[in-house]
């Protein structure tokens, strides 16, 4: 289960392309700044099942996935599920964003949804390093995280656009 705020279909602004971006409840961060401040709350949305989000994410065979909040860190296990079901039902790319930053997660139990998803867009948003024109992120302290290629590599690797690979 993952308590969902909302769910935004055929958006183009949470990564590559099309996507359909689930933003779920709960963010301890509180960023000041954040552009989503009403998914801190932890009972905000509504729950919904790896099945229910499924449906929905699958009913559009061109877009890919999002995972945005709050931060999706703190379902992680709800999360790897869904990610999971994705891998197994698509060739769709994952994207998920969080304030926390990729180093704290690789030894924790977010390793899991780590290992299913394609870039991590990570780190709190710094309002003083807030800068419109960057891509898919809001201040320059965030990175774009290859995932995959990090966690082959044993470091970190940045997601280079002009290259794409499924998983």
């Amino acid at each position: 289960m993952i308590r969902v705020l909302d769910i935004i279909e055929d958006t183009m602004v949470d990564g590559p392309g099309f996507r359909t971006s689930i933003y779920c409840a709960g963010c301890s961060h509180r960023c000041p700044g954040c552009h989503n401040p009403q998914s801190w709350a932890f009972d905000q949305g509504h729950e919904m099942t790896t099945d229910e989000l499924m449906k929905i994410i699958m009913s559009d065979p061109f877009a890919n996935v999002t995972f945005s909040g709050g931060d999706p860190m703190y379902q992680a296990a709800g999360f790897a599920e869904l990610a999971q079901a994705i891998r197994q039902q698509s060739n769709k790319d994952i994207w998920c964003f969080t304030g926390f930053v990729y180093e704290s997660l690789i030894h924790e139990d977010q390793r899991a949804l780590l290992e299913q998803i394609d870039v991590l867009v990570d780190g709190p948003f710094i309002q003083e390093l807030h800068d419109p024109d960057l891509l898919f992120r809001g201040s320059s302290n965030q990175r774009l995280i290859d995932v995959q290629a990090s966690l082959y590599a044993g470091k970190t690797v940045l997601w280079n656009p002009d290259v794409t690979v499924n998983i």
